[in-house]
């Protein structure tokens, strides 16, 4: 259950205002006046709770639960007990989500710039920005309307950030041009110099990273993640794309829109990935491919050649998933018969 220190849930609403938000219906017999104070896991939730059920693994739990409502798909409803308020909807976690958002909405924000911030003269903050203790925003910067700096953070010289923004605890941020709506987590590092180098004997020569790092709107940036600048032509990351904690970008790389980078992801340098990609977690992408639209990458793949638009592979090196199945198989046939032998 959220902990009331650190979350503020708003007043209760009715099951019918409930169903609006989901975008879902209420069964014809279910009180819609009927009051929700929270949300709740199933296993926890109780008589005035909301829950969901959208993974058939949890099924004994959505059997068994004590929520006072439920929020299902049609084909799922059958195995709901019967005191629980059912609202079917198609997508059950999209729609929770929605409802968790109803309850939990972010808190509203003051204008707040700290005494403890360091701020250049040059640098334009557009109005409603909140700026914590021990940021830095070098000369230059620019940011839109109520952005939020968290502590520690490092807005670099002549660094754009679009409107409500959220830099996290101790990010920094260089050479690069932000959209509105990114959210970025405590710890990533932008803009940083790409691994750029000519190899020789007599030591390797750095090659100047002369490129930027162009991010578009509602992205969001994981903690830790580090995202470095181009060498020439700029590293881009598209619009609504999600990137998770630990991911490592190389310079030049292009990230389409609507991407899932999972935590642990390297992408080499000068790789392109088409809108909608999806690469799992401790995926290897190497450098200079070119992965196709909604093409999905299981984990811990290692990816050497370029992928079609809606492929799905896995393995190391990786391959269309139905090869690396077949090969499992064969291989554990193979097994089985030599230990029998």
């Amino acid at each position: 259950m959220p902990d009331p220190r650190f979350f503020t849930r708003r007043e209760p609403l009715s099951l019918a205002e409930i169903a609006e938000i989901a975008k879902g219906t209420l069964r014809p017999s279910v009180d819609g006046s009927y009051q929700i104070e929270d949300v709740a896991p199933l296993q926890q939730a109780g008589p005035h709770n909301i829950s969901f059920f959208d993974n058939i693994k949890y099924k004994q739990d959505f059997i068994s639960t004590k929520a006072g409502a439920c929020i299902v798909h049609e084909s799922e409803a059958i195995h709901a007990p019967e005191h629980v308020r059912l609202i079917v909807t198609a997508s059950p976690y999209k729609s929770y989500a929605l409802v968790a958002q109803a309850f939990y909405p972010p808190e509203p924000l003051r204008s707040d710039i700290s005494a403890q911030a360091y701020i250049d003269p040059s640098a334009i903050l557009a109005e409603g920005c909140v700026v914590e203790a021990g940021a830095v925003i070098k000369a230059g910067a620019s940011l839109g309307k109520a952005c939020v700096i968290e502590s520690g953070a490092v807005i670099g010289r002549n660094v754009i950030i679009g409107s409500y923004g959220r830099v996290g605890a101790n990010a920094s941020l260089s050479h690069c041009m932000i959209g509105d709506h990114v959210n970025i987590y405590p710890g990533v590092r932008i803009g940083q110099d790409g691994f750029g180098f000519a190899i020789d004997p007599a030591g390797h020569v750095k090659v100047p990273q002369l490129g930027r790092v162009i991010i578009g709107d509602h992205v969001e940036i994981g903690a830790n993640t580090c995202i470095d600048r181009g060498s020439g032509p700029d590293t881009i990351i598209g619009q609504g794309t999600w990137i998770d904690n630990l991911v490592q970008i190389a310079h030049n790389v292009t990230i389409g829109k609507g991407c899932v980078i999972v935590s642990q992801v390297g992408i080499s340098g000068s790789t392109v990935l088409e809108d909608f990609v999806v690469l799992a977690g401790q995926v290897g992408v190497a450098g200079h491919l070119r992965i196709g639209k909604g093409a999905q990458v299981a984990g811990k793949s290692g990816v050497i050649r370029s992928i079609p638009a809606g492929q799905e592979q896995m393995g190391y090196p990786s391959q269309p998933l139905n090869d690396f199945m077949r090969q499992a198989a064969l291989l554990k046939r193979l097994i089985k018969k030599d230990k029998s032998a």
